[in-house]
C-alpha cells in the first residue's frame, strides 16, 4: 500500500501504547492524543514547498527558507477526530479548521452525514483530514468523497491506528490520497471495532463511557 505512510518514531510507538492501555483515563488520553497529533503534523507537512527570503541575524544578513505555497485546513470527522486538531495547530496556528459530521449506524456500518461547515477558501488549502480509528473506511471514504464534490483535491489523512481492511477500501475508492497512521491492525471484531485497537476514541477523549 504505497500511499500508507507508517510512522514508526519511537516516541510515536511510545505514546501510543499509552493511548491503547484500558487504564489510561480520558484526561491523559486527550493529552497523548494531542501530542500524538502534533508530533504526526510534522510528516504530513514534509512536503509543503518552501522559498528564499533575505533576512538580517543579529551578525549579518543571510539568504534562508519559508513555507511557500499552498495554506493549511485542518477537517476533523466528529467528534473524535476533534481531539488530534489542537496538537496540529500547536505546530500550525494559522491553519483553518473545518469539520464534517459523520456517524456509524450500527446496524449497517455506513457512514450517516449530519454536518459540514468548510472554510470558504478550503479549495485553495491543502486539507488534513484528522480521524484517530480508521475501521471498516466507510467515513474516511464519505469524508473525502464530500470534500472532493466540493472542489478540493489537495487531500491527506491522518490516523491514529488504522485495519487493514479500512486501508483497502479508503485506497480503492481514493487511490490518490496519502494516508498517515501510527499503527496498523489486522482485524475488526464483529461490530466493525479495530483489534486489538484502543476501544472507543471519542468516548475515550470526551469520558462518555
Amino acid at each position: 500500500m504505497k500511499n500508507v505512510k507508517l510512522l514508526d518514531h519511537p516516541l510515536l510507538q511510545h505514546k501510543l501504547t499509552h493511548l491503547r492501555m484500558k487504564e489510561t483515563g480520558s484526561k491523559e488520553f486527550r493529552e497523548l492524543v494531542r501530542e500524538v497529533a502534533m508530533l504526526m503534523a510534522y510528516e504530513v507537512t514534509r512536503d509543503l514547498p518552501l522559498e528564499d527570503i533575505e533576512i538580517e541575524t543579529p551578525v549579518s544578513k543571510t539568504t534562508s527558507k519559508v513555507v511557500s505555497g499552498k495554506k493549511l485546513a485542518i477537517v476533523p470527522i466528529l467528534r473524535a477526530g476533534l481531539g488530534m486538531v489542537d496538537g496540529v495547530l500547536e505546530l500550525i496556528p494559522v491553519a483553518k479548521v473545518g469539520h464534517i459530521g459523520l456517524y456509524r449506524d450500527e446496524e449497517t456500518l455506513q457512514p450517516v452525514e449530519y454536518y459540514c461547515k468548510l472554510p470558504q477558501d478550503i479549495t485553495k488549502r491543502t486539507v488534513i483530514i484528522t480521524e484517530p480509528m480508521l475501521a471498516t473506511g466507510g467515513s474516511v471514504v464519505a469524508a473525502v468523497d464530500l470534500l472532493k464534490k466540493r472542489g478540493i483535491t489537495d487531500i491527506k489523512i491522518m490516523c491514529l491506528v488504522c485495519s487493514r481492511q479500512g486501508l483497502e477500501v479508503v485506497i480503492k475508492h481514493h487511490p490518490d490520497i496519502e494516508i498517515f497512521t501510527t499503527a496498523i491492525d489486522e482485524h475488526l471484531n464483529e461490530v466493525g471495532y479495530i483489534t486489538p485497537g484502543l476501544g472507543d476514541a471519542g468516548d475515550r477523549i470526551f469520558g462518555t463511557k
